[in-house]
């Protein structure tokens, strides 16, 4: 995957109608439009699909806002932004909050609501590595993208297999996850997303297999998450509502339109790989959110892992690190 900056404004809110047109209307529903913007966590890619699907198909003004999607090229930056009251909204991660809320400066951010409810991250190896279980990372090299949360991770997961940490070495691979598998640097890598680089491996050629987290030890988690900062939610929280109320529908339609909301992806993003987007596309449409209504428990128990397992230091409440602004 390539890092760029993706700058998408939506211009306007004049939409080109059969039959006749209230120009007055009109005109005022482009007065009232908000503008705000939401912070990408990565590159655009089709696990933003619902977001540009509120953007390019008038989902976004429907609801009055005139939503810029913005990526700044670092993946820890947008929660700190957030936090800081630099920017509204940002998509971030269920770990990533939930660390948030331990450190020993609190970052003031909460998950307003979902994108992917479940885990796309998974430890990924080529089959030719003869590795079939975890357990069968023993002696084996392993890299890892993002210290300390997948390491833990990764050590939790060969802690449940029966390995010590010393039956194995870890190596930092950085954001490079696929060259170093394919040049046999290492066995296996935790970081990468089921629906991008298992696919990037089969489109050079290579037969991979992985280990889902969540079913090896780690608690099911939100993958995606919509965040705000606690100032913001307690002064807009009508503009929060309608954020959240927008991605939803945009959500819906994705699921009901799939080949509608690829294409609108690719008209936003015409740089697009359309090859390993489609693959990803597929693999993705079963884990966007069902519901944003996020559950207390599942917070709850990603909280106790990582306090358990050292990641973070001091106990998180669930409710401080999420709010419910819709209810299905």
């Amino acid at each position: 995957m390539k890092t760029t900056i993706c700058l998408m404004f939506l211009i306007g809110c004049g939409i080109l109608l059969t039959g006749h047109v209230d120009s007055n209307a009109d005109s005022h529903q482009k007065a009232e439009m908000e503008k705000v913007t939401l912070l990408l966590d990565w590159f655009p890619n089709v696990d933003h699909a619902p977001l540009y699907v509120a953007q390019e198909n008038k989902i976004f003004a429907k609801h009055g806002l005139e939503v810029e999607l913005l990526w700044g090229g670092d993946p820890d930056a947008p929660l700190k932004l957030v936090a800081a009251g630099e920017y509204p909204f940002a998509v971030s991660y269920q770990q990533s909050v939930t660390i948030a809320r331990a450190s020993e400066e609190v970052l003031p951010v909460k998950s307003i609501g979902l994108l992917v409810e479940h885990p796309l991250n998974t430890i990924s190896f080529l089959k030719k590595t003869g590795i079939k279980t975890p357990a069968d990372f023993k002696g084996k090299k392993i890299g890892y993208t993002v210290a300390p949360l997948d390491v833990l991770l990764f050590n939790a997961i060969a802690a449940n297999a029966g390995l010590a940490e010393d039956d194995y070495e870890l190596i930092n691979v950085g954001t490079n996850i696929v060259a170093p598998m394919l040049s046999g640097q290492i066995d296996a890598v935790i970081g990468p997303f089921r629906n991008y680089e298992i696919n990037l491996l089969k489109l050079e050629g290579a037969e991979a297999g992985y280990f889902a987290l969540e079913k090896h030890g780690i608690p099911d988690y939100y993958e995606l998450v919509i965040i705000t900062n606690d100032a913001y939610l307690e002064n807009q929280p009508e503009t929060t509502q309608k954020l959240m109320m927008a991605i939803q529908e945009a959500i819906k339609f994705t699921k009901e339109k799939p080949d509608d909301a690829l294409q609108l992806f690719f008209i936003a993003n015409p740089d697009a790989n359309k090859e390993l987007e489609k693959l990803a596309f597929r693999d993705t449409l079963d884990v966007f959110a069902t519901t944003q209504v996020q559950s207390e428990e599942k917070w709850d128990a990603f909280a106790k892992f990582a306090l358990e397992k050292g990641l973070i230091s001091k106990t998180v409440e669930a409710k401080d690190c999420f709010v419910n602004v819709l209810e299905d």
